[in-house]
This record gives structure tokens, sequence and C-alpha cells, in this order.
């Protein structure tokens, strides 16, 4: 789910609840941007949006950039719901007529994602039959209306125009990108990937982790309304969007940051996969010996360590076996004083690493057992969530 918001901001008083507006959105963890028409800019100063959204304002059709592209068309692939709040009488006008003459209309009409306007205006203006017509046009080509409510204007008038407040325009967008906002207002600590243990330097110890389990649980715990702290080694899928995103090397890294960052978090799922053994002694130069022999110690046990440390705090551990899967994940529950314990056989077909999908068995403390079918990577991130939620 695409959890980015633009925000087109026409000019009418009413721009003062757009600011409470974006506030919201931005604090609930999307990704905000806001496109404003130059009468807009009479009521609200650019920067009171850039301060708020983390972005910078969207004004100019022309302005000189960095890099080049089709602002408009980027803008308009970037949003997951566009909304513009206010909507003045004349940009519905406009945009019934399929006319698109600045920033705002031309990336509004370019957008695929999810199109809402809010309304507001004089109440004869809005009774119009020439704005009625405009709301039925719009409405028939699929566009949300927030409507307005009754109140006093700021002409003195009482009646229909004012527009929505801010908190039910906030509901109606975050039902649309987070429809099961059951973590909301959690944290979630997720690792991924694997970690790196020098060998010499240019050499290293690893492992074949691709980090699309932890990238998945990202998503889904995203998707739900929460926020992630993703500690991560070596990947091969891009780092999430809109989380606190830390990048370690080794195993070491990994536990320092584990263990730094997991003091604000409510539940620690730990997806990754550390190097079990390092170097005792890393080479300084590139070796080019004909035979080499390799003296390793053992790693610290992350897990082991938040288990030990997780006071009120859920931990979810991961097991990557090839044989005696239940024995060794039964093992690593209890050593690990994990509260659930994922297991998967790496050596079946459609499990394991690198995969899109996962044959994973869950593990509780209580000495259930479940046993789940193979699932999209993303669709087992879910089945995970559920089970810390129940626990």
């Amino acid at each position: 789910m695409n959890r980015n918001i633009v925000v087109g901001v026409t000019g009418g008083i009413a721009v003062y609840k757009t600011c409470d507006l974006v506030s919201r959105f931005k604090k609930a963890g999307y990704g905000v941007k806001v496109v404003m028409t130059e009468h807009a800019k009479e009521f609200v100063c650019p920067l009171t949006f850039e301060t708020l959204s983390k972005n910078a304002v969207i004004d100019d059709m022309f302005a000189p950039k960095p890099h080049f592209e089709v602002e408009h068309i980027s803008l308009a692939k970037w949003a997951g719901v566009y909304v513009i709040a206010p909507c003045t009488a004349n940009v519905l006008a406009k945009l019934a007529d399929g006319i698109c003459d600045d920033m705002l209309t031309t990336s509004f009409m370019a957008t695929e994602g999810v199109k809402m306007v809010c309304p507001a205006m004089n109440t004869v203006m809005y009774k119009d039959e020439a704005t009625q017509r405009n709301l039925e046009i719009l409405r028939s080509r699929g566009v949300l209306v927030v409507d307005p409510t009754v109140g006093k204007l700021a002409c003195g008038d009482v009646g229909v125009g004012r527009m929505e407040e801010p908190e039910n325009i906030f509901r109606a967008v975050d039902e649309i990108l987070t429809p099961k906002p059951d973590y909301r207002g959690r944290r979630v600590l997720i690792t991924a990937g694997g970690t790196q243990e020098d060998i010499d330097g240019v050499r290293f110890i690893g492992n074949r982790s691709s980090g699309k389990m932890g990238v998945a649980l990202c998503d889904a715990v995203l998707a739900r309304g929460g926020e992630v702290t993703f500690v991560y080694g070596n990947i091969s899928v891009p780092v999430p969007k809109n989380v606190k995103a830390v990048h370690v090397v080794s195993t070491q890294d990994m536990m320092d940051a584990v263990l730094g960052e997991m003091e604000d978090c409510d539940v620690i799922i730990k997806a990754a996969a550390p190097a079990d053994y390092r170097m005792k002694e890393r080479f300084t130069s590139k070796v080019k010996s004909e035979t080499l022999t390799l003296e390793l110690v053992k790693n610290p046990d992350i897990a082991k360590a938040v288990g030990e440390r997780k006071g009120h705090r859920v931990l979810v551990a991961f097991a990557a076996e090839t044989n005696d899967l239940l024995q060794n994940a039964l093992t690593k529950l209890e050593k690990k004083n994990a509260d659930l314990l994922v297991a998967n056989d790496v050596t079946e077909q459609g499990s394991g690493f690198g995969t899109d999908t996962d044959i994973a068995t869950l593990l509780y403390r209580d000495g259930r057992i479940e046993s789940l079918p193979i699932l999209e990577k993303r669709e087992l991130a879910d089945v995970i969530l559920d089970a810390v939620k129940n626990l």
C-alpha cells in the first residue's frame, strides 16, 4: 500500500484548518507533500507547510530542478491519496472541465491513486447549479467528496460551506490507507539481512539472507499504523521508507544497535541472520596464500541478549534450520526467552533465503505449535503480527 499523501491547498480562509490536517497526517507516519496555488499563499506562507510536512512546498510548474524529472507526473505517481483541502469553487470547476493550468490541477489530473476534494466556499456559491454540477461530474469520475458542513462562514453568513473539520478528513484518508490500525501507537524494532565479518580487506564471512522477510514485516507494521525501527545489514531489497533505518555491518554492530534502540520499542522481531562466527584475528591485508586456515570465535547471541533484557516487551525470534526443525526450534525458543519463534526449514522448496515465499511453523511459549502452509512473505508477516497481538 502506497502510504504517501499529497495535500493540495487552494485559496480560502479554511487553509488554517489544513495546517492541522497536514500535522495529523505526519504524526500518523504518512509521507506528506503539499502543493499550493498562488492564491493559497496569500493566506498561509509555504514555510508553515514545509515545517509541518518536512518537505518543500511545490507551487511552481517551471521552477529550476536539481535533477531532471517531469515533476507533476512524479508527484502524481508518488501519491497514494491526493486530497485537495480546501477546494474552492474555482478549482472544482477547473477539475470538472479538465483544465490544467498550474501544478495543483495538473498533478491532480495525472494521479492514479485515490483522489479526494474537500469543498469550502460561501453558501450561495456552494448551492449554485454550476458548483453542484461540477461536484456530480467529479463523483462520476470516482473522485471522493468530503462534503462541507453547516456553520458560520468567513463572510458572516450561516449555512453550508464550511470545510469539514481536520479530524474527519484525516479519518476519511486514514481509513483508505490504514484500514486495520491495530498497531497504531506501537513501535516495532525489526532486524533484517545478514551481517558481515571481515577476513581481510576484501573478503568477509556472510550468508544468503536477502532481508525480504524483514522488509515484509516493515510493510505490514506500517500498513497497520505502527512505527518501525529497522536495523539492517546486507540486504538485496530496498530499505523501506517512513521507518527509522539503522545500517550495520557486523554482528557486534547489530547487537549494539538493537540493544540501544529497543528501549523505545514495544515489540522486537529478530528476522535478521547475523553471522554466528567472526575471525579471532582479522588479517590486516589481502591474503594471497595457496591455502588458508581461519580461526573463528563465536559471535554474541543478539536474540538471547534481548530476551534477558526485554522486560515487558514482546520478542519474536526466527530459526532457519536444515534438519530437526521442531527440536532445534524448541531449544532456541527456551534459550532466547522468546515469546514467539518462527521456524522454517530452508531446504524445503519455496522456503528460506532469497525466496518470496516461506513455509513457517510458529512456536509459542505456552507450548502451542502452529504449522502454516506456504505463504507469500508479506502474508506471513501479517500472520506473525496477528500472533503477537494475541499473546
